[in-house]
């Protein structure tokens, strides 16, 4: 197919592809677009960075322009957030100038705006299975008018564990007919039965050919030991021979340990696996993307949804265990038939696994060594701490963790007795207080009234013959409360 008109495509979409400058479709494109135009069911086994996401929605899109708006008609289900939010990236790009909606549904965020793409129906929804089927638990979540499905990277969700959340997907789908494109790099005896389930009378590209890395990637190997992958990394950088990279490594703690190495070397690094935020991921790729970053260290688990433009340099640090993950990491150069280089540092403990990689791709990868750098020198700092060490280290934190938690129980437990014991003290003397006789009353009854005049026997004390002090009755001869004077004496 020589260029997008010969596909007779809708206008707006063609007017989409010129803006982003794609004039030719790649081969994955051209062989899946027309029989998708068509309806068909499409099963394709496209290697990674063959252009396949252009090749199921460009055929969807052009039918969903004239279909009304208001449901979700299109699902295009991707094992990681980072592939989802690149397939609505690619949505946007080339909808432009259509009136279609799209919106991705992945976990690490929050889950509002993606419910509002339900109620709203989106034309286009890109997802994971997980969070997808966090969604359907809800009532607002239905895809009653769903028309078309697509299986991104089927054997990486696969190897992810996400088959059975596929079925239980499937089950939540309406069962009337729909059209689906299917799309793996690669094709395991699971994943080719699950097609036989799915699929009806599909048009089957490339199903036989054995995968493999793009034409445009120049592979080489670097024989080093695993205490100077490091420092060879680092050599390289400074060199000048890899303006960018992106950097694999085996496990999240390596990537973690190398990440913070580079930086330390002066190098403008970050890092990228599933133990980051999805605002971490986000941004640490936005800034690989920008040139922010010199070097992105990733795990397997985000190799598929990474796609940079123009990437020069993918580095297994680590050899990946299966050909498979080898051909999806260094995948991520030379996209869209353009160049690149892919070196993988290899130990002398990963032979094996190498040889494994080089059978796969059926070619003997060149071995290189770097002039003037010193295989021989011992390391400075170690890469990975050893899992007994970091064992001890974890008992460690956590027994002084409850060192600390008990020495603060014991401090409150401390502190409440006292307390305790103050409030004891306190109301004991309160009622020590209340069981002593009151001295004041007592003085007032054994003395004269105050203000009164005393009593005596025939006579008074001063003045006892006449009125007393305040007109207070007196006590014996003295005048009564009226001032009358009732004795027969009045001497």
């Amino acid at each position: 197919m020589s260029t997008f008109s010969a596909l007779q495509l809708h206008p707006s979409l063609l007017q989409g592809l010129k803006d982003l400058g794609f004039a030719r479709p790649t081969p994955i494109q051209g062989e899946a677009i027309p029989p998708a135009l068509e309806g068909k069911d499409v099963l394709a086994c496209a290697m990674t960075g063959s252009g396949k996401t252009y090749a199921f929605l460009l055929p969807i899109l052009h039918q969903l322009i004239t279909k009304p708006r208001g449901h979700t008609r299109a699902l295009v289900l991707t094992p990681t957030r980072e592939l989802a939010a690149q397939i609505l990236e690619s949505f946007n790009d080339v909808a432009v100038h259509t009136p279609l909606t799209g919106a991705a549904v992945f976990g690490g965020v929050g889950m509002g705006p993606q419910e509002h793409a339900f109620r709203t129906g989106v034309d286009v929804m890109i997802a994971t299975p997980g969070r997808l089927l966090d969604h359907f638990r809800a009532p607002y979540a239905k895809l009653d008018h769903l028309e078309y499905l697509v299986l991104d990277e089927a054997d990486r969700m696969l190897d992810m564990g996400f088959l059975p959340e596929i079925k239980k997907v499937l089950r939540h789908l309406p069962s009337k007919r729909r059209q689906t494109l299917f799309f793996s790099a690669t094709m395991p005896p699971p994943i080719a039965a699950l097609t036989q389930e799915m699929l009806h009378k599909p048009v089957t590209l490339n199903l036989q050919r054995q995968a493999a890395p793009a034409k445009g990637i120049t592979q080489a190997v670097y024989p080093v030991s695993q205490d100077l992958k490091s420092a060879l990394l680092v050599a390289l950088l400074k060199r000048g021979d890899m303006p960018q990279a992106l950097v694999f490594t085996r496990t999240k703690h390596r990537a973690n340990r190398l990440a913070s190495q580079l930086v330390t070397a002066g190098i403008k690094a970050e890092r990228i696996h599933g133990n980051r935020s999805q605002s971490q991921r986000t941004q640490a790729l936005a800034g690989f993307k920008d040139g922010a970053y010199q070097v992105l260290v990733a795990t397997d688990i985000a190799a598929r949804g990474i796609d940079v433009e123009a990437l020069g340099h993918v580095v297994n640090f680590d050899v990946p265990v299966a050909p498979e993950d080898y051909i999806h990491r260094v995948g991520r150069t030379a996209r869209a038939e353009a160049t690149g280089e892919a070196f993988t540092f290899v130990s002398p403990e990963e032979e094996n696994e190498l040889r494994d990689i080089e059978r796969a791709i059926k070619k003997s990868l060149p071995r290189v060594t770097v002039p003037d750098f010193d295989y021989t020198a011992k390391p400075q700092v170690k890469l990975e701490v050893p899992i007994a060490e970091r064992i001890a280290e974890i008992r460690k934190k956590k027994a002084e963790d409850r060192a600390r938690a008990a020495e603060k129980a014991a401090r409150r437990t401390a502190a409440q007795e006292a307390e305790a014991a103050r409030r004891a003290q306190k109301e004991q003397r309160q009622q020590s207080i209340a069981g002593q006789p009151s001295r004041g009353p007592a003085r007032k009854r054994s003395g004269p009234a105050r203000g009164a005049a005393p009593s005596g026997g025939g006579g008074g004390a001063r003045g006892g013959s006449g009125p007393s002090r305040g007109n207070a009755p007196s006590r014996g001869n003295g005048p009564s409360r009226g001032g009358r004077n009732d004795s027969p004496y009045k001497g």
